[in-house]
């Protein structure tokens, strides 16, 4: 069978050219992609996503980072839960943009199960092994050994849903004996790590709107084992201006530290700390 003519890059990996854009416009995250005779790195600060599901001796390593980081830089303790959320936070979100970045600029998804993920955080480094992805009918990869042909858009999305729940469910299990939260909340906060990710990152490649629209589209609140929809709204700034802000699914318990210092998207903040906020940023 002779095989189309393609980039150069996809005859490597069909979602090579996703994160290397990634790494241009968010250089604190670097994607290492194995080929097929690699081993995952290990040791030196590497955990892989099978061994935080698996909630043992390297998931205690895992917190225990962010025990100490936080003890430094707020001078306190933190409860045992919010440290599982912050480290589960640490995690998820780089861990969405492996699948929703191919997605978002290539319309190509990756199934990524958690033996396929390592993780060096102190590094921001992720080690990936893509063996099959999604795509549509008309992109040229369709052609390549792994894909999976799928018929339209909406098909595409379901694929992202799909490959984010395979991935981050082991992992929510693994977490959720230190979390303190039943099965709805943790799957809103997989929802908000979905959602917050995409749109920091296409802030940064100049098209947060599209991918406001694309994000409503992908979770309109109806869709398990998700919970709650993007929830983005507009509020107007005092000069007139659109405020772009969204209403999280799940609070990161972060005011347990800074009660005065919520985050802009928290159930907590008002409207009007909202605004002033994202006045300022802007």
């Amino acid at each position: 069978m002779t095989v189309p003519a393609l980039l150069p890059s996809l005859l490597t990996s069909p979602v090579r050219d996703a994160y290397t854009r990634l790494t241009e416009v968010f250089p604190a995250l670097r994607i290492d992609e194995l080929t097929d005779g690699e081993r995952p790195p290990a040791g030196g600060g590497w955990v892989s996503a099978a061994e935080l599901a698996a909630g043992g001796a390297a998931l205690d390593t895992f917190l225990a980072w962010d025990e100490t980081q936080v003890e430094r830089d707020y001078g306190q303790r933190a409860r045992p839960d919010v440290i599982a959320g912050f480290a589960l936070h640490r995690y998820a979100w780089p861990a969405c943009l492996l699948i929703t970045v191919p997605w978002f600029t290539l319309r190509r998804v990756p199934r990524l199960p958690v033996g396929d993920v390592s993780f060096q955080r102190a590094l921001g480094r992720m080690s990936v092994r893509t063996a099959t992805f999604a795509c549509l009918p008309d992109d040229p990869a369709a052609a390549l050994p792994g894909a999976l042909v799928v018929p339209d858009e909406e098909a595409l999305r379901g694929e992202v849903r799909a490959a984010v729940a395979e991935h981050l469910g082991p992992v929510l299990e693994g977490f959720a004996p230190r979390m303190r939260r039943g099965r709805r909340a943790l799957w809103g906060m997989a929802t908000d790590e979905v959602v917050e990710g995409l749109w920091y990152v296409a802030h940064l490649l100049g098209e947060e709107r599209r991918a406001m629209a694309e994000l409503e589209l992908l979770l309109p609140g109806t869709i398990k084992p998700y919970v709650g929809a993007a929830g983005f709204r507009e509020l107007t700034g005092p000069g007139g201006e659109s405020l772009p802000t969204r209403d999280r699914a799940s609070c990161c318990l972060f005011y347990t530290l800074r009660p005065e210092d919520t985050c802009v998207t928290c159930p907590r903040t008002c409207d009007a700390d909202r605004i002033r906020k994202l006045s300022a940023d802007t």
